[in-house]
């Protein structure tokens, strides 16, 4: 593994190993989508998800991480972030609501090696303004990906999401954005959702990294809550989050190391 400009390259071995990380967090999170209904307690969802990584060989990387000195751990294994909480959710005696949205958010580690990506769920019948927004953040991360290239930048991921989601006038998270993973949770580079094409680090062999729009209904603007872990809306408006984790492999190609797969298997999405 090198290092160039603090971004740590990985072998092809290694970015192996990281899909075997991924490929939990997947089978996880499709775990987690068959308890996507309304009057089920996140507590609950966050118990069935930890024994499922536990069971099958993965450590939960949040649960007890902690940023830095000071900052309380995180508790749980899950971020499940309702409605207008757009990251870092807290799973608590709170039931899923008919109309809610969710994004479950989950990161585990396997021989060290982190896998990380998060889907927003619809609970039974939501609203069609809800419903657009789900859909149109999920587009925003798929359209994104296709610049996810050696040879381009990463400006050109983060120019993307922006220019997607623009004209529906969603509000573009800027304090939060997308990171290299690897050996740590979170790496560099930075992969932001906002800013111009061209710019940014350019996308080299070795890079592994997420992408993950995080976008809100109503203005940009974010708050903390009192327990320092949760980031809400300030308008109260709802907000949604996918994230996909990618890898550039030695030849220069982009390899996708996440998958919906389980999750749309779960939901009977053909």
């Amino acid at each position: 593994m090198g290092i160039l400009n603090r971004i740590h390259l990985k072998s092809d071995s290694e970015i192996e190993s990281i899909k075997k990380s991924s490929l939990l967090v997947g089978k996880t999170l499709g775990e987690v989508a068959k308890l996507m209904r309304p009057g089920i307690p996140l507590r609950h969802i966050d118990m069935v998800a930890e024994a499922f990584v536990r069971a099958h060989g993965g450590i939960p990387s949040c649960k007890g991480y902690r940023p830095y000195p000071g900052f309380p751990p995180f508790p749980s294994t899950l971020c499940l972030s309702v409605n207008e909480t757009i990251v870092h959710g807290i799973p608590d005696d709170y039931v899923l609501q008919n109309g809610d949205i969710v994004t479950a958010d989950c990161v585990v580690s396997v021989d060290g090696w982190h896998g990380d990506y998060a889907y927003t769920f619809e609970i039974g019948e939501v609203s069609e303004e809800k419903h657009l927004l789900v859909q149109r953040t999920r587009e925003a991360l798929m359209h994104a990906l296709t610049f996810a290239k050696a040879g381009n930048h990463i400006g050109d991921i983060s120019h993307a999401v922006e220019s997607y989601v623009k004209p529906f006038n969603y509000g573009v998270i800027e304090e939060l954005c997308g990171h290299g993973i690897g050996r740590k949770m979170h790496e560099k580079p930075d992969v932001p959702n906002y800013g111009p094409a061209g710019k940014g680090e350019l996308i080299r062999p070795g890079m592994v990294f997420c992408i993950e729009p995080m976008i809100s209904m109503g203005r940009r603007k974010i708050k903390e809550v009192d327990d320092q872990w949760p980031v809400v809306m300030a308008d109260g408006k709802p907000s949604a989050h996918f994230e996909h984790q990618v890898a550039i492999n030695s030849q220069g190609k982009t390899e996708i190391l996440s998958t919906y797969q389980y999750i749309e298997e779960a939901l009977g999405i053909q």
